[in-house]
Order: structure tokens, then sequence, then C-alpha cells
């Protein structure tokens, strides 16, 4: 930047890099710990918000003045390039500092961060995430307190040995302390964080709390899992695949052709995203939520690192790693097939869904992604000669028909205890088997009795 035609740097104006200021102060202070905890960057003084050169008057002693303000006003120290230049017959002062190292610098124990054309003063979160990157560690490659080897479940850890060898991305010996070890998911004898989260006996309560919505505020059925990380994953895939808009079609063949509403890939995708690249720093739910004609997914924590949302929408983003070794657990199990490529997969499976719109979006202290069917979306036509299209039963549905069956007098809340639901969520459900003509009710509320068809 010191180098660089100093007209075409006041004509591009401000960036992630160049900052004008009519005068030195505070601000300019806090503009090049901003700078180095980015990429670096140049703040010209003298120069007005819009790039007009006003001068600024240098004596003999300013430099030394300002070198001195920046080095004891901030920690650890930076000691930016200086020099003046003349422009338009101004004084300019260009105060040059480079990416600092080991992040984050702070002045009088506030901490900013470039972000595009201004200063984000940053969270305790914010810092601790960027001091964690400056190091090339993560916080899941921390032990665990109070944690000790017994804590995790060799069952888990075996299928997790097995799973690695049988993907032929690495070799674990089938020793579960090598293995762990061999992976830094064990340090100093003690399980880290990634451990605990991966194969902990006892699950920690970070949780997925996943339902389907007929609206915002009327629930069909919701669970809350809390299982370590891949059982997790499976789990709400099952709810997930239980739950969503499906219909068959018949090419003549014997076999039936189905087709769900979302592509299931692209829906395991976000799931995994959300379940490896979420901050478990925040006690927040992962949260997903099934309507009639749309599907939404929440992780806790923004965008790691430098990434943004227009750099999800390219195809050559670089991944920022928050939780290094649980992304690795999942690479070499081949759940995940590249770091970085998530998106890039998703888009390709969009491809053939063009009734469907995907968004991402930060929200709250959190990612939001939504999938969500058009207007104009409806499921394929089958030919005339086909057979009828039966109705799709989710699991729950098919264990109340069950239930029904074996004890059609049953009332709705000895059936809500018995499957541990809620008597309202009951009712809502025989109110979509009716409608789906499996379900019929014969006789008065009080003495009648159902009949399964």
């Amino acid at each position: 930047m010191m180098h660089l035609d100093i007209n075409i740097v006041l004509s591009n104006g401000e960036s992630q890099t160049v900052e004008f200021k009519k005068s030195f102060g505070r601000e300019t202070v806090e503009t090049l710990v901003a700078f180095a905890n980015a990429q670096g960057g140049t703040v010209l003084v003298g120069v007005a918000d819009d790039g007009i050169p006003c001068g600024v008057s240098v004596g003999k002693e300013t430099f030394n003045d300002w070198l001195g303000q920046v080095k004891s006003g901030t920690s650890p120290s930076i000691i930016p390039d200086i020099d003046a230049v003349a422009v338009q017959g101004k004084t300019i002062v260009r105060i040059h500092v480079h990416e600092y190292p080991v992040k984050p610098v702070n002045t009088k124990g506030r901490y900013f961060k470039r972000i595009a054309t201004s200063n984000h003063q940053l969270s305790l979160g914010e810092i601790t995430n960027l001091y964690l990157q400056s190091l090339q560690i993560s916080w899941d490659a921390y032990q665990a307190p109070g944690a000790s080897l017994d804590s995790l479940s060799l069952d888990k850890i075996d299928k997790f040995i097995a799973q690695v060898n049988q993907s032929g991305r690495f070799t674990l010996d089938p020793s579960p302390l090598l293995a762990l070890e061999k992976l830094k998911f064990i340090a100093q004898g003690h399980p880290t964080w990634a451990a605990l989260l991966l194969f902990a006996d006892e699950p920690l309560r970070h949780h997925i709390h996943i339902g389907r919505f007929k609206t915002s505020s009327i629930i069909i059925d919701d669970r809350q899992i809390t299982d370590t990380l891949f059982e997790a994953v499976e789990q709400a895939m099952k709810f997930i695949i239980a739950n969503i808009r499906v219909a068959f079609a018949f090419d003549g063949s014997l076999q039936r052709q189905e087709r769900f509403a979302y592509p299931l890939a692209a829906l395991r995708e976000v799931l995994l995203n959300a379940v490896v690249h979420r901050d478990y720093t925040n006690p927040s739910d992962i949260q997903i939520k099934i309507f009639d004609n749309s599907i939404t997914f929440f992780s806790p924590g923004k965008l790691y690192g430098d990434l943004t949302l227009a750099d999800l929408e390219t195809d050559s983003y670089s991944s920022h790693l928050r939780n290094k070794l649980i992304a690795e657990a999942f690479y070499l199990t081949r759940n995940i097939e590249k770091y970085g490529s998530g998106f890039i997969r998703i888009r390709k499976e969009l491809a053939d869904y063009p009734d469907l719109r995907f968004r991402i979006e930060e929200s709250g202290s959190g990612l939001l992604v939504t999938f969500e069917l058009t207007e104009s979306y409806s499921p394929p036509i089958t030919p005339l000669i086909s057979p009828p299209i039966s109705p799709l039963m989710t699991e729950l549905e098919q264990k109340i028909l069950s239930v029904l069956k074996d004890n059609p007098r049953i009332t709705s809340r000895e059936l809500a205890d018995l499957l541990s639901m809620r008597p309202d969520t009951v009712k809502e459900y025989f109110g979509r088997l009716k409608a789906k003509g499996l379900l019929k009710r014969e006789g008065s509320a009080r003495s009648g009795y159902w009949i399964v068809l």
C-alpha cells in the first residue's frame, strides 16, 4: 500500500484495507488495531471521508509523537510504518500496519477487526475465536475439564474406528486409546471436547431441537435429540424423512419411484454443516422446523473466520474450521467429502429442483438456512394407468395406528401418556389420519371406538 499511487487510492475510496481520517486521534489507533486483526491496512491522515485531501500539519516531532501514541495505546504493541506525501499541494500522512501474527490486538481493552469498510468491535466469543485461529488450533482440541477416559464409550469408539478403516481415507489402530491419541482426540491422557461430543457415554447437552409445524404456533410433533454427534445426525435425518412430503410415481415397472419434495442429500449436507461447524460454546440448540412448504435449519454461531455469505455462493471459497477435530472425524468417516465443498454440493442437488428456493442468512447469533417450495410446486403427476398413490405414513403415524388397532377404545389422553405426547398433538394426528383415509371414528366421543382402515 505504501508504494501504490496515492491518487488511485484516493479515487477508489475507503475499503477493507484503506481508511481516511482528517486528523490523527483515538479513532486512528482503533483503525490500526482493526487492520492488525484482519489483513493489515493503511490510514491516510489529512483526507476527508469523500477522498478529498484536506491536509494535515506535520512538525518536527509529529511522527515520533504519533508512533508513541500507537505503541503505548495498543497491546501487544504495534509499530506501524509512517511517511508523508504531498497531494494537490496538501500534506497527507500514510500510516501502514501489517496483519499481526498472534491475534487479537487491543487498544485500551477494546478489540476491533476490519470488516468491509468499517471497524467491528469484537465480542468475547469473537475475541476467543480470533485467538484460536491465530494459533492454528480450535476449541474442540482442548481438554474437557473434569473428564476422564472412563467418560467415553468403547462401543462408539470401536464403531468409529471400523468406519474410518472401511472408508479408506486413513488407517487407525484397533486399540481405542491409540487410535484417539493418533487423531489428537486425547491430550495428555484426558479426552478433548471433541472426544466427548463424539464418543461420550453420557452425551453432552448440546441438543438438536426438531419439530413438525402446521404454522409457527401449531406444533404437530417435536423432538429434542441429545446424543453424540454421529448418532444425533442419524436420528435427525430419520425424523426429517418421516415428516417431509413425498410423491410416488409408477413408470410401468414393478418398483414405484419416490421423489421427495426436497433433495435428501442437500438436507443432510445442511444438517452436517450445522452439527460440524456450530459454535459449541453457545448454549443455544440447533433448531430444525419442518412446515408444509418449507424447512429451516438454525445453527448457533455465525460464519467463522473471514468467510462471508457471498463466499458461500461461489465454487472457490476456502473453508474455515471452527471445530477442526470434529470436522476431521466426519471427513474420515466419509460423512463429508471435502472441506469447504458442502454448499457446492447443495447447489448441484438443487439443480434438479427448480421449484425450490434456497436461502442462507445470518440470524441473531447464528446461521439460518431455508428450503422453501414455491407456489408453483406440485408433486409429479402419475400416468392414468398407474395404481392409486398411497398416502405417506410417518413412523409416528404408524405407531398410533398400531396402538389403536390393538386398543380401539383408548382415549386421546391415554394414548398421549403411552407415547409421551401432548393430548392436543394426539388430536392433531387423529385429524391427519382421518384426512388420509386411514382412520375412522365409530360412535360418540365418550362411548365410541376407532376403526383402522
